[in-house]
């Protein structure tokens, strides 16, 4: 096991994956390392659930940390395809976390859950001693739709076009150059720039606007590990290779630049709001066209083929060992005295 961060292939298949409890014929999709959800088929439907750690910064702002929570929530059950419908939160609390913090927090949450049409169902709420920022719960989001419609993340097939929305480093810019503004030495605009990114750092409009508008046959979003881990993982996930033209990728604004001044690799850093997907021959044109219809940047950047593994340029990409972003994080959270 790693020592930050999520567990690596090797841990979760001599650990975990040999012990998932009873075998039931309705599990459609169970665990494998680096796939986004699990999928249970029931009267017909097909109930996607993911679940996640639930964190909160409170230096970004109780409204923009709850923002970012909600999101990285839904996210792995909206990379199916299926919109968000259901979502369960628990809340283990700090003592000294305030009623209108919480307040502020909890009507966040409410907002994005309805604005994306998702019912908040079930969940636990509490303080306690012990408890610390970040890491502050956990929440797990169901989507409810046809089995037919569910995006699997193994559906890559030799031919699918590879297309990825926003590029690499969006968290870099969005989170940490937000997160430690007053330790960050760029000129001004770069710095407003990389600031905007927090915005983007949710995949769930990309996901769903591309699901609704062509053949999309896997879907993947780019957590620990970036770009290139998210490439290994959606060519592990469908056993195919993944051809890439690096020239092709977007980069907004300020990410480049952000990248660089904390010395992180853009490809390797954890990129919340970053979007791989493959799509089938002849589609690419229609998901790229919706994507720039509701403003997400997107391009096509490479192709699906018979082998395995992920070529960028040619040459053989390997997933990421450590997120380089966990030892910027605990770097600066100390040189700004964040606790």
């Amino acid at each position: 096991m790693t020592d930050l961060g999520k567990v690596d292939r090797e841990f979760f298949d001599e650990r975990i994956y040999p012990h998932l409890g009873a075998d039931r014929e309705d599990v459609a999709l169970g665990p494998q390392h680096g796939v986004d959800f699990g999928v249970v088929e029931v009267g017909g439907e097909a109930v996607v659930l993911a679940t996640d750690p639930l964190s909160l910064t409170p230096a970004l702002g109780f409204e923009k940390a709850a923002w970012f929570a909600v999101h990285v929530a839904l996210s792995d059950v909206a990379v199916s395809g299926i919109p968000p419908s259901h979502l369960a939160v628990t809340f283990t609390l700090p003592p000294d976390l305030t009623d209108e913090e919480f307040g502020t927090v909890w009507e966040t949450f409410d907002r994005e859950a309805t604005e994306v049409g998702a019912s908040i169902v079930t969940g636990h709420t509490a303080r306690y001693d012990g408890c610390r920022f970040p890491w502050v719960g956990g929440a797990t989001a169901l989507a409810v739709g046809d089995p037919e419609d569910v995006v699997r993340p193994d559906g890559a097939t030799p031919g699918d076009r590879l297309l990825v929305t926003k590029g690499p480093g969006i968290e870099v810019a969005g989170f940490l150059v937000t997160l430690f503004e007053e330790a960050v030495e760029l000129p001004a605009q770069t710095l407003a720039e990389a600031k905007e990114r927090f915005w983007d750092m949710s995949p769930v409009r990309d996901a769903l606007t591309a699901a609704a508008a062509g053949p999309v046959t896997a879907m993947h979003d780019a957590t620990e590990g970036g770009l290139r881990g998210a490439l290994v993982e959606l060519a592990s996930a469908g056993g195919v290779r993944l051809d890439v033209d690096s020239a092709a990728v977007p980069v907004l604004p300020g990410v480049a630049e952000s990248c660089e001044f904390f010395d992180i690799d853009p490809w390797a850093a954890t990129s919340e709001g970053t979007l791989v997907l493959t799509v089938a021959e002849g589609g690419a044109d229609d998901v790229l066209a919706a994507l720039d219809d509701e403003g997400i940047p997107a391009a096509e950047v490479g192709e699906v083929r018979a082998g395995e593994g992920v070529y960028v340029d040619g040459e053989r990409a390997e997933h990421p060992d450590v997120d380089p972003s966990w030892d910027v994080f605990a770097a600066y959270a100390e040189k700004v005295g964040l606790e």
